[in-house]
């Protein structure tokens, strides 16, 4: 039998929801009636190709051979790894909320965990490569600057695009600064890192 407790916390939930679902709309509402944002749709499209899971994979497990640079092969395993963790923390919190998206989407496109809005994928993965990269593996200041727009740009998009609410992203943002914390603490020692290339490089050529 559920409890009163129950019902409260059901009831602020879902009050909690329908104010989340109301300011993103005003927000959305806002910036497209007084900035010029209708220009930039094939921008924002452009961003969420830019910081999808699977390209960012298979471009640095690309990278892992093609380059064969031993000096950064402690970057390209650590960050695949905090990259796999973003996919299966993702899918996990996103199975259990299983929080509709704000408008109908192409099932073709949005199909198992990822039909789902709670939490924004994009920006748990573009705040956590920006993490890793300010942070873990810090880059020249010459690419920080463009890196924090582009994470920035990618998470306002989601909301521009009408893909998810502002707790999807808020949460997003909160689990990709998480995941960085995680990877900064079992970060794994180059010679490590050298050592998992060079298994599953000679697995893959067997």
């Amino acid at each position: 039998m559920e409890t009163t407790e129950g019902r409260q916390f059901e009831q602020s939930l879902r009050m909690v929801l329908t104010v989340d679902v109301y300011l993103t709309n005003a927000f959305v509402n806002f910036m497209e009636k007084y900035l010029p944002l209708g220009q930039l749709k094939e921008h924002y499209k452009m961003l969420e190709l830019s910081c999808h899971g699977i390209p960012w994979l298979v471009t640095i497990i690309t990278f892992n051979w093609i380059l064969d640079n031993k000096n950064l092969s402690q970057m390209q395993v650590n960050l695949t790894i905090g990259l796999l963790l973003d996919i299966l923390l993702v899918c996990i919190i996103k199975v259990i909320t299983r929080r509709r998206r704000p408008s109908l989407h192409n099932s073709l496109f949005f199909i198992g965990p990822d039909k789902y809005s709670f939490p924004s994928g994009h920006a748990s993965r573009a705040v956590f490569i920006t993490y890793f990269f300010f942070y873990i593996w810090p880059i020249s200041l010459i690419f920080a600057s463009p890196l924090l727009a582009w994470s920035v740009s990618v998470c306002l998009s989601r909301l521009l695009m009408k893909r998810h609410h502002i707790l999807d992203v808020l949460f997003g943002i909160f689990l990709g600064i998480l995941e960085g914390v995680i990877m900064e603490y079992i970060y794994l020692e180059q010679e490590t890192c050298v050592d998992i290339i060079l298994w599953i490089s000679k697995d893959v050529q067997k």
